[in-house]
């Protein structure tokens, strides 16, 4: 169990549990367009879908996740939590949620699975899983660009070797960065992380910084204590 503020996640079903990965993209999401309409990619514990709730006063909140452990878990953290009546699971792959819905949706999020030789294990076998479910960055900005509504906004956070690619792939579809920051533990660590948001507007300069998470371990960085204040119980 995760206890957060406002709301808490059961996580004992889920291979992907509560992170920082997740936590970050959460609070850091721009929601200036105050989206109606919101859709999380991939939602595992449920967690960026509780996170969008409290932050925002959509009154839709769909996720879509394939795995059958983690779809019941999200489903029962969301009808424990106090948005119940606004968030919906939905189990199914995404190319099948895609070929069934036919919704526009005004902030979609994602913290996607990904498969690197970070993540390699003493498992082949667990290897080839997570390679196997891990979702191509091509459809995941394919599924974006049918979903997103006009003045919509996508939340995304990638391993920092990957920013370049999933912009351009995103350029593909007309689907543009407008903020980016950029994710250090320490600060003389190398970068590790970019949150993205994109839109269908393209500017000719985008806002970029630099987050860091940890002045030594456990103790935390100013901005990074303001970014997640309104989630951790303490920091």
């Amino acid at each position: 169990m995760f206890e957060f503020k406002e709301f808490r996640i059961k996580q004992d079903k889920c291979a992907m549990k509560v992170g920082t990965d997740g936590v970050l993209l959460g609070a850091w999401t721009p929601i200036d367009n105050q989206p109606s309409t919101i859709l999380d990619i991939g939602a595992g514990t449920g967690l960026l879908a509780l996170m969008m709730a409290q932050r925002t006063n959509a009154e839709q909140i769909d996720a879509v996740e394939i795995d059958d452990n983690a779809h019941p878990q999200a489903v029962e953290n969301f009808e424990e939590s106090p948005w119940a009546d606004r968030l919906f699971c939905y189990h199914a792959s995404l190319e099948d949620f895609a070929n069934e819905m036919d919704l526009e949706y005004d902030l979609i999020i994602s913290n996607p699975p990904f498969y690197s030789e970070d993540y390699l294990t003493e498992s082949k076998s667990r290897d080839q899983a997570r390679f196997q479910s891990s979702m191509p960055f091509d459809l995941l900005i394919e599924a974006v660009e049918y979903f997103l509504s006009p003045s919509g906004v996508f939340s995304v956070i990638v391993p920092y070797k990957e920013e370049d690619t999933i912009i351009r792939l995103a350029a593909e579809f007309e689907i543009y960065p407008f903020k980016v920051t950029r994710v250090k533990g320490h600060q003389d660590a190398p970068i590790k992380r970019s949150l993205l948001a994109f839109s269908r507007q393209r500017i000719d300069k985008i806002p970029l910084d630099d987050l860091i998470i940890e002045i030594e371990r456990h103790q935390y960085t100013d901005r990074y204590k303001f970014l997640t204040k309104d989630f951790y119980l303490e920091k």
